[in-house]
């Protein structure tokens, strides 16, 4: 009975995040095209706070229980204040290896090197941070924390001053077949507010339920970590990247998957630094395997993209590979 419901539930999740990320592209597209910002800002700003929101929480959430068990004993939280920057560096890199090597795959493009070069590269920079601090002072501190929000602060205000600069040119990435008017921003807000909670809570029925049915059939509890937990704190940006491919809204995908990283990286660990009251510590796999791996694929999805101005197939493939390599590492490594 208790698996019966475990299965149930999971196919609840799926058809949420379904359903959910149908709405949540079709309202972004439309919001793109009806205020004239481009798709790529689109997604790097709005469409990316909200897919990041799983990863977001689960960090927070594990800062908090780590802080609440070093108030009762010393040394007790480190456990799982780890997973605070374990799920944040494995969701960035399940974002890239899987999901973006996904949509690579799928529909590469030729890019205008200005509208990704400063969003690629502190994306990078963000990542080499993280690996640095983790590798040379053994977690993220106060200096780190301070260097990622400056990177994210840069980010949000190129996100911003490339829409403000698009809107008063005028400039549309499709005209739109109606006009704009009342009913049809207040719908696509409702679309867009109900593809987000459902997006949202379907990957977390997802997780939870997927963890439970794991548990069941005999699997570690660290094998679900750095698989089902990673992944799916990243459902959103894979069920949004893959309605959005199935729409052909390549530049809203990729805007999602580089935005969600930066939030990711200069947001979510900052903060979980700031809840814990302490350094956020990286474990001996997370410094050594995780955020090296992390640093990696990064470098594979920016440095041939801006070299060559295309997101490439063949590229796709290469990050595709890499990740799995680092699944079966962290699977080896952790078993």
């Amino acid at each position: 009975m208790e698996i019966a419901i475990t299965v149930l539930l999971l196919i609840v999740g799926l058809v949420l995040i379904i359903k959910g990320g149908d709405f949540f592209v079709d309202a972004a597209s439309w919001m793109a095209e009806a205020s004239g910002i481009p798709k790529l800002i689109v997604g790097a700003t709005v469409v990316s706070f909200a897919t990041t929101l799983p990863e977001l929480l689960v960090s927070i959430f594990a800062a908090l229980d780590a802080r609440a068990a070093e108030a009762l004993s010393p040394g007790s939280g480190i456990g799982m204040v780890d997973m605070s920057i374990g799920n944040a560096i494995g969701s960035v890199t399940a974002n890239l290896g899987l999901i973006m090597g996904i949509a690579l795959v799928a529909i590469p493009m030729a890019i205008r090197r200005k509208d990704y070069m400063l969003k690629m590269i502190l994306m990078l920079v963000a990542a080499a941070v993280t690996v640095c601090f983790s590798l040379f002072d053994n977690g993220v501190g106060v200096v780190a924390s301070i260097l990622l929000i400056i990177i994210f602060v840069i980010a949000m205000y190129d996100n911003v001053h490339e829409a403000v600069v698009a809107v008063k040119g005028g400039a549309k990435d499709q005209q739109l077949d109606e006009p704009v008017t009342k009913k049809s921003v207040i719908t696509n807000v409702v679309k867009f507010l109900i593809g987000a909670v459902g997006t949202v809570a379907g990957a977390q029925l997802l997780v939870d339920n997927g963890s439970a049915l794991a548990s069941m059939c005999g699997v570690s509890d660290r094998v679900i970590s750095v698989t089902i937990i990673a992944i799916g704190t990243s459902l959103p940006e894979l069920v949004t990247t893959l309605t959005a491919i199935a729409k052909k809204q390549g530049s809203l995908s990729a805007g999602n998957i580089i935005g969600a990283n930066i939030i990711d990286l200069t947001l979510i660990l900052p903060v979980c630094a700031l809840i814990y009251g302490s350094k956020l510590p990286a474990s001996p796999t997370v410094a050594m395997v995780d955020i090296p791996a992390c640093l990696i694929i990064g470098i594979l999805s920016v440095v041939p993209t801006l070299i060559t101005k295309k997101f490439s197939r063949w590229q796709g493939v290469l990050m595709l590979a890499a990740y799995a390599v680092y699944i079966v590492l962290s699977v080896i490594v952790m078993a």
